[in-house]
């Protein structure tokens, strides 16, 4: 795999610009207001990230390109969730989602060969829907992704299809002081109202046992299915402390009910 070429995907990487410290800081204030402009100017000072990621799958006999682009994918991931209130760097957040995108990549890819351009047309697709998601501030349909890329509806469900994979609930993506954060921790309960464990042992009775603010979380989480995401931004704190506060209630919980 020739990782050291100058040119990846078009790309000319001995020009990539380097941000300092203050123009990110800057950057990433006027990405929360939605300005596109500062958006792509900050993934394209981060591209260097996402070569320096790549170039740790170098033992692959993968193309360059692929695992640039789906580097890519996780770097406009990472953007669109990092929270600057968590006092990390953007790198320590960006690197484990660039490499749990490659990963999956890697892992999907080696199972079933899928041809070039079927990933192209899905790239192609995901490029265009996040571009769209952004201009519209809402999800775009198979129809309006096609006429923005000028290919058929068929080829693109089937190209989108051709490269999905299964995702563990348990797939970490991101640590904060050694508490990791889990994809099932961003995962809205919608069902839990109606049979959820808790409701079933006596979740009046334990919940009495919290303080407020470990009552407000876990009504929040397991009544109403809201996400730690969701209820971070709903009562002022980071994910991480609500995972933290969470875990602890269902804890303080679980030893009551279990006495």
């Amino acid at each position: 795999m020739a990782l050291y070429k100058v040119e990846i995907c078009g790309v000319n990487t001995s020009t990539l610009p380097l941000l300092s410290t203050e123009e990110k800081e800057l950057l990433f204030e006027k990405i929360t207001q939605g300005d596109q402009e500062a958006r792509q100017r900050y993934i394209e000072g981060n591209l260097r990230l996402v070569l320096s990621v790549i170039k740790r799958f170098s033992s692959n006999n993968e193309n360059a390109d692929d695992l640039f682009q789906i580097g890519c994918i996780g770097l406009m991931k990472a953007i669109d969730n990092f929270d600057p209130s968590l006092n990390v760097k953007f790198s320590t957040y960006a690197v484990p989602m660039i490499i749990g995108e490659i990963r999956r990549f890697l892992r999907d890819n080696h199972a079933i060969r899928i041809s070039r351009s079927v990933k192209d047309t899905a790239y192609k697709a995901i490029y265009a829907r996040e571009a769209l998601s952004r201009k519209t501030m809402q999800e775009p349909t198979i129809a309006e992704i096609s006429e923005e890329i000028g290919i058929p509806k068929e080829d693109i469900v089937y190209a989108l299809d051709a490269i999905q994979h299964p995702v563990s609930l348990y797939e970490p993506v991101y640590t904060d002081g050694g508490d990791t954060l889990y994809v099932m921790d961003q995962v809205s309960d919608k069902k839990t109202h109606e049979d959820s464990w808790i409701e079933n042992l006596c979740i009046v009775d334990a919940m009495k046992k919290l303080n407020e603010r470990e009552k407000n979380i876990i009504t929040l989480r397991f009544l109403e299915g809201k996400t730690q995401m969701e209820v971070a931004d709903m009562i002022g704190i980071s994910q991480a402390q609500v995972s933290r506060l969470e875990k602890n209630a269902l804890k303080i919980m679980r030893n009551y009910l279990d006495y």
